[in-house]
């Protein structure tokens, strides 16, 4: 199997226990995590050759952010390592009526002050099939919007599938500057990765009678909303995860996958929540274990779907599961009994 490539930023995350305010605790919980990451992981778990690339200080907690990914199988011979700093994002568990919350420190990270030297597009896309990276990525800095221009320009050059999910972050980037950096970076997409509102905020394409908040979707809404992305940028497949959010910690967990001018929905999940951090990274990783290996769209998205339901029963970001335990979920098996 060809290697995968996944680019963006790994940061330290640090959390409270279990369901304790920031305000409540005198301890944080200190683990790693980033989209990109995540999805690297979930791959490598899956047995797939992936390798993340991001950039990372020379000191002792950027070394910790490496070796977190060395566990797993993770490939990081292409890290970066220079600056001085490791991005930080702070993560409060929310629970019945009261949300979580993210909080970020990640100015003047490593990977945010990165320059186009740094990285040798050449040398890393040998031997690989796939680049995957999300909207986070270009929004971290205007530096890193010309760096994932000019990655995903070169994998389309040298005819590597590419994935994006957009991912859109409103405490990183306005709604504008996304749809404008989002706009020309999606030309070179293969297939593109969103949420219900993601669509809506950065490309103001939204599906109809839909209510976000209160946890009701239109399933053909979303078609109409695949259909005009894909019309726009001509993706080889849009992939939507339908969230319906009873609570913080119970919500409905569906996808669709719309390629060939067709969609494909999953079956749903009733899901209780245990962390919900990294679960569309989990779905991506999915897709994109399907896809390399053939998988038809139906299984596919079933698959997907499986695999993040599953990660939202694992604290932290990495999901920690096999390929054997996402198909007997998707087979069937929800029953949550000891396997003995």
């Amino acid at each position: 199997m060809s290697k995968v490539i996944t680019f963006g930023e790994l940061m330290l995350r640090l959390a409270p226990e279990n369901y304790l305010r920031f305000v409540q605790s005198d301890k944080l919980e200190a683990t790693f995590g980033g989209a990109e990451a995540n999805v690297g992981v979930s791959l490598a778990n899956y047995g797939v050759d992936v390798a993340v690339v991001t950039k990372l200080p020379s000191h002792e907690i950027g070394q910790s952010a490496v070796n977190s990914l060395r566990r797993y199988g993770v490939d990081t011979s292409m890290i970066v390592r220079g600056g001085d700093r490791v991005g930080i994002y702070y993560c409060e568990k929310g629970a019945s009526q009261r949300p979580s919350k993210v909080i970020y420190d990640r100015a003047y990270s490593s990977i945010a002050m990165a320059s186009p030297d740094d990285f040798d597009w050449d040398k890393i896309f040998e031997n690989a099939s796939w680049f995957h990276f999300t909207g986070i990525t270009p929004a971290i800095s205007d530096n890193m919007a010309e760096i994932t221009l000019q990655a995903v320009k070169k994998a389309k050059e040298k005819g590597i599938t590419t994935s994006c999910d957009l991912n859109y972050r409103k405490k990183l980037w306005s709604k504008d500057k996304a749809n404008k950096v989002m706009g020309e970076v999606c030309k070179y997409v293969d297939y593109c990765i969103a949420n219900e509102e993601d669509a809506k905020d950065v490309f103001n394409i939204e599906a109809d009678n839909t209510d976000i908040e209160g946890g009701k979707l239109n399933h053909e809404g979303y078609v109409s909303v695949a259909k005009q992305l894909t019309e726009r940028f001509n993706f080889k497949g849009v992939a939507i995860t339908l969230r319906e959010s009873l609570s913080a910690n119970d919500n409905n967990w569906s996808a669709m996958l719309y390629t060939d001018e067709k969609a494909y929905f999953s079956k749903k999940y009733t899901m209780h929540i245990v962390d919900r951090v990294g679960g569309g990274d989990s779905f991506g990783a999915g897709l994109i274990y399907s896809l390399i290996n053939g998988f038809d769209s139906q299984k596919a998205i079933e698959f997907a779907v499986a695999a993040s339901c599953l990660k939202h029963s694992i604290e932290g970001d990495y999901n920690m599961v096999s390929v054997q335990e996402v198909e007997t979920l998707m087979n069937g098996n929800a029953s949550g009994r000891v396997q003995r």
